[in-house]
Parts: C-alpha cells; sequence; structure tokens
C-alpha cells in the first residue's frame, strides 16, 4: 500500500487524507476519511464508504459532520477521477455504451482491498449490520450494485438521484423498461438477500425527461420501478426508505441538505 497520509482536525472529527493502490485497479486511488475524536463507543464503530469522495467539499462534509449530533461513525469519503465512467455502473455488466467496464474491478478493490485496509488500520466493525454504502448519480448507481453484490459486508445502500436508467440496450435500438434496465433486471433475476436496506432519495427536479409520457420524470420513475422489484422478491416496507424532494435537483445543493437524514436512517 502507498499510504501518504495528512491530518486536519476539528473539536469533533479528524479527516485523514491518504491514498491506498488497488492492485486490481492498477492505480491510486484517494481517500478522505473522518473518524470521531472523543468516541464514546466501547466497541468497533459503523462505517459509511461514500463514492464520488472528491466532491466531499461541495457536500460540506467538514462542517456537516462537525455539527452532526452523533459523532460515533466512520465516513470513508472515495475519491474517482477520469475513470469514473468505467469504475462506476454496474458489476458484471457494463452499459450498451460499454460504460462501467471496470466496475467489476472497483467492487472487488472495495471488497478485498480497501474494507480490509480500513479494518486494519481505523477502529471500523467488521460486521455487516454497521457497514453502509452511499453515493450520488451514477456513484448511487455503483454503491447499490457494492452492497447488493456484498451482502457479507455491507448491510444498507443510499442512493442520492440514482442512475437507474443504466441501460444495455440504446432506445433507437428497441428499448424496453422491462427488460432493459440493468440494476432492475439484476435484482429481478436474483433471489432475496437478507439483512439488506435500502435509502433512496429523488428531487422533483432531478430532470426534465419522461421518455413514457406518463408526467413524471424518469428518475422518479426508474427509482420506484426499482423499489417495487425489491418489494417483488420480498423486501417490505420496512427496508426501504424513500424520499421525494419538492424542486429538489440533481446537484450537491439538494443532496447536501437531506444527507443528514440520511445519516439518522443509516445509524439508527
Amino acid at each position: 500500500m502507498n499510504i501518504t497520509p495528512t491530518k486536519a482536525q476539528t473539536q469533533n472529527i479528524e479527516t485523514v487524507s491518504q491514498t491506498i493502490h488497488s492492485e486490481g485497479l492498477g492505480r491510486d486511488l484517494k481517500l478522505d476519511i473522518y473518524v470521531p475524536k472523543n468516541s464514546r463507543s466501547s466497541s468497533k464503530l459503523k462505517t459509511i464508504y461514500m463514492n464520488d469522495g472528491q466532491d466531499g467539499g461541495q457536500l460540506e462534509l467538514p462542517k456537516l459532520l462537525e455539527n452532526y449530533p452523533h459523532h460515533d461513525f466512520i465516513l470513508v469519503a472515495i475519491h474517482t477521477n477520469e475513470n469514473r465512467l468505467s469504475d462506476y455502473g454496474t458489476s458484471y455488466i457494463p452499459d450498451y455504451k460499454n460504460r462501467g467496464d471496470k466496475a467489476t474491478l472497483y467492487m472487488q478493490f472495495v471488497k478485498n482491498e480497501l474494507t480490509p485496509f480500513i479494518r486494519k488500520n481505523y477502529p471500523s466493525s467488521n460486521r455487516p449490520e454497521d457497514n453502509y454504502f452511499c453515493g450520488f448519480s451514477l456513484g448511487g448507481l455503483s454503491a447499490i450494485d457494492i452492497v447488493w453484490e456484498n451482502p457479507g459486508i455491507f448491510s444498507k445502500a443510499g442512493v442520492f438521484s440514482g442512475s437507474f436508467w443504466w441501460r444495455s440496450k440504446a432506445y433507437e435500438e428497441g428499448y424496453d423498461d422491462d427488460q432493459d434496465r440493468i440494476m432492475h433486471t439484476k435484482i429481478r433475476n436474483s433471489a432475496h438477500r437478507d439483512g439488506l436496506s435500502f435509502w433512496f432519495e429523488c428531487g422533483t427536479d432531478d430532470e426534465k425527461d419522461d421518455r413514457n409520457k406518463n408526467g413524471i420524470i424518469d428518475s422518479i420513475d426508474d427509482t420506484l420501478d426499482l423499489i417495487s422489484e425489491l418489494k417483488k422478491i420480498g423486501y417490505q416496507s420496512r427496508h426501504i426508505k424513500y424520499v421525494e424532494v419538492k424542486g429538489g435537483q440533481h446537484n450537491f445543493d439538494t443532496w447536501k441538505k437531506v444527507f443528514p437524514e440520511f445519516l439518522d436512517w443509516a445509524l439508527q
């Protein structure tokens, strides 16, 4: 591992910025790790992993976490870069443009390299019920896919304006909602996985597109349809939280306002 940590501190939070080398991805990845300074817990801490960690400033993470009333958890913000459209997506199934072609390698990095590293170097719990993954837009799709593929590591997924339009066929090639949305099909063809819970956020102004002309924007339609697929294989309302933000947009101004609500749900 190539580790060059730097640290910054506030009254309640220590932020460690460092890199980790991934053999599978063949490159270094930057991390910002937010750790409580004065933990009251006598056991290992709950840990939230987050895609698009390079945007922590837009999310105002240092301020948000400093002022959050329940500090006893670790947040691991994983930076991405020009590899985002390759790393994020659905493991084993790239989209019709071959985007997400390294999503399997990224998922394996999280599973085999990142989580062991965090548990070795920080007071992070190794229990699935204490480990969660979240993300925004395409990073949200990646987050739920990683949780879905690794119920032995994670138990909760948080998705902000998830890119559930991710599809295996172009519209002009005879695209069909029921057959060609990749995450929907993956869940439909899977068995129920015990211990998982899901948090979804959509803004009513996430986008303008309405491909089926039903008066509901695609991002909301795609999210509600995914929730329906989860319920069809046995997940109940207590396993799923859906938050719709009136006037909410596809940006960090909206997401940072509801992030504390996600934290409340995840850490309860």
